[in-house]
Order: structure tokens, then C-alpha cells, then sequence
């Protein structure tokens, strides 16, 4: 069943965000970023869309999933030893690409996608709570397409995943560009699954200085997981 999560709470924490965006307190920018602020707080409106889905089949590089089959060996390793996942799709809500910004204010727009960032986080925050509370999940980890290098899981199965998911731009208001990019922007989609050990995508991905890692790459999970050796600098 497809479920929706659209009464989200959006909890923004205006100093953190101030701070990541070098703006100095008490300045006419501060000021300006708190109007931002007090704006995404009326409007946003994070949601979220996710499905309880069972894995019907396995290969070495292949899952099938409720019957859509995803391609990746790195899902597949993961899944070996799991036969319940969640499919999700999580955004910080259209209402937050229809707001009036300034006119040709390009920090301002700057500052409203640093705070859509944010109002995603209280959508996928939100989930893995629910999610964990609802189906007595402990512990979790996430794949989402696209993330960490591009044959992790190829960003194209972003059509797949959304299959699983119904119309979801009429649920929650999220579309696949041709390119399998989101809309909104801020928006992230991926399975949930049950594990043992911490995995994040970052740990499989040799791209340096990204500013979204959430943990280093790993050389010797790189090798367990791709069953390739490690790329060396310089390196194809």
C-alpha cells in the first residue's frame, strides 16, 4: 500500500542556517535571511510518499522488487539478506518553488534553496521516524539513484523506483525531469532497508570535495561492494 506523509512539522533552525551561509548576525543580510525565513515557515509544506515492498527475486546484480526489477550490484549486496524494503520519495514541497522571491535577487535565491534544503530534512527525518515506529525497524540505511559514483545505481532507474510509487506527482508533487532529475529540486528518493552496519552512498563515491558527503569513501567497501579495484588518482 502507498502511503502519504503530507503534516509534516518544519522546524528550521534559523542561527545553523544563518551560519552555513556566512551570514554575519545582526546585519541587514541577517534580516533579510529572517524574512526567508518566516516566509518558508507560512508556506513550506514537506511530504513524503513511501510503499512496504518485498523482494520477489534476486541475482548478482539484479533485485525485483514488487516486480519492477532494479540493476545494480551494489542494491543487490545489500538486499542479500533482506526481504522487506521501502520505496520513498521525500521533498521539501512544491509551495516552496511557487514563492515570490525578490526579482533578479540571486543571493536571495541563494538563501531559499540552502532553507528548501532544510524543509527536505524534516520530510526525511520525519520518514525514518515513522517508518521505524510504524514497522518496528531499528536500524536502516538507504540507496537512492543517481547517488555516489554513477554505476552505484544508475540514475535512469529513477523511472523504475518511481513506479513503485503510483502518480506521485499528484500525491506529493514531485516529477522526473528527461533526465531523471527531481522537481522540486530538493527532493530525494531511494529504498529503506534494514541492516546491520552503517552504509551510506558517500562511502562508494570517489568524487572529492562534494559538499553533501555524509562520510568518506571507503576503499575496502568500494572493492567488497562494486567487486572492482579501487580507481586510482589519475586514473580512468
Amino acid at each position: 500500500m502507498i502511503e502519504v506523509l503530507d503534516s509534516i512539522p518544519v522546524e528550521l533552525d534559523a542561527e545553523s542556517l544563518m551560519k552555513a551561509c556566512r551570514i554575519q548576525p545582526m546585519s541587514d543580510d541577517a534580516d533579510a535571511f529572517q524574512s526567508l525565513i518566516d516566509k518558508a515557515l507560512a508556506i513550506a509544506r514537506p511530504k513524503a510518499v513511501y510503499r512496504e515492498a518485498f523482494i520477489e527475486d534476486r541475482s548478482e546484480n539484479t533485485v525485483v522488487v514488487d516486480g519492477v526489477t532494479f540493476t545494480s550490484s551494489v542494491l543487490a549486496r545489500n538486499l542479500a539478506n533482506v526481504e522487506r524494503v521501502f520505496a520513498f520519495v521525500a521533498t521539501c514541497g512544491n509551495e516552496m518553488d511557487q514563492a515570490n522571491l525578490p526579482s533578479d535577487d540571486f543571493l536571495a535565491e541563494y538563501w531559499w534553496d540552502q532553507i528548501k534544503a532544510a524543509a527536505l530534512g524534516c520530510a526525511s527525518r520525519y520518514l525514518s521516524e515513522h517508518l521505524k515506529g510504524r514497522f518496528r525497524v531499528d536500524k536502516t540505511a538507504q540507496m537512492h539513484p543517481g547517488s555516489g559514483d554513477a554505476e552505484v545505481w544508475p540514475i535512469q532507474q529513477q523511472k523504475e523506483l518511481f513506479s513503485l510509487l503510483g502518480d506521485v506527482r499528484g500525491l506529493i508533487g514531485v516529477e522526473l525531469t528527461d533526465s531523471f532529475l527531481m522537481v522540486p529540486n530538493k527532493s530525494v528518493s531511494g529504498i529503506v532497508f534494514a541492516t546491520e552496519r552503517d552504509f551510506h552512498s558517500c562511502q562508494l563515491c570517489h568524487r572529492e570535495n562534494c559538499p553533501n558527503r555524509t562520510a568518506p569513501f571507503e576503499e575496502k567497501l568500494w572493492s567488497e561492494m562494486s567487486g572492482k579495484p579501487v580507481k586510482l588518482a589519475g586514473h580512468a
